[in-house]
């Protein structure tokens, strides 16, 4: 089983803008050394992102796991990404992470690679779900041989 190109194309400018968007946390200030708690806490969860990626794409090449589980991680990173950034529990809303900054394109380039970053999250979660469903409707619709 081979993995859909686009898909693949999508989750590495996935990793790439997570990247990018790790490098702004770091900026930031949400990463100290010696670790701390809350450094630790940062670690942990860009580990887990990075390694729920790699082996997801070593396991959809080899066949393993498709399109649905895709979804439910993208999923999970939309709701990741909600919870950091949107809901009003968060304490990195917005308007903090460009106020962090002390120039207004800094400012600006975090909150657009944030942006970026959720759209292309959006778009791969949808586009798996549509890849799952095409799948799931090809499967159903074929006779079994008698």
């Amino acid at each position: 089983m081979t993995v859909d190109r686009f898909l693949l194309r999508l989750i590495l400018v996935i990793a790439w803008l997570n990247g990018v968007h790790t490098l702004d946390h770091m900026i930031r200030g949400d990463f100290h050394w010696p670790l701390d708690g809350q450094s630790v806490g940062f670690v942990l969860v860009v580990a887990a992102i990075y390694l729920v990626m790699g082996v997801g794409v070593r396991l959809s090449r080899r066949g393993v796991v498709g399109p649905l589980f895709w979804a439910i991680v993208g999923c999970g990173g939309l709701i990741l990404g909600w919870l950091s950034h949107f809901s009003p529990f968060t304490d990195q809303p917005l308007h903090v992470i460009y106020g962090t900054y002390h120039n207004a394109t800094g400012g600006a380039l975090a909150v657009l690679c944030l942006m970026l970053l959720m759209s292309v999250v959006l778009t791969a979660t949808l586009y798996s779900f549509y890849l799952w469903h095409h799948q799931r409707h090809i499967t159903v619709s074929r006779p079994v041989p008698r």
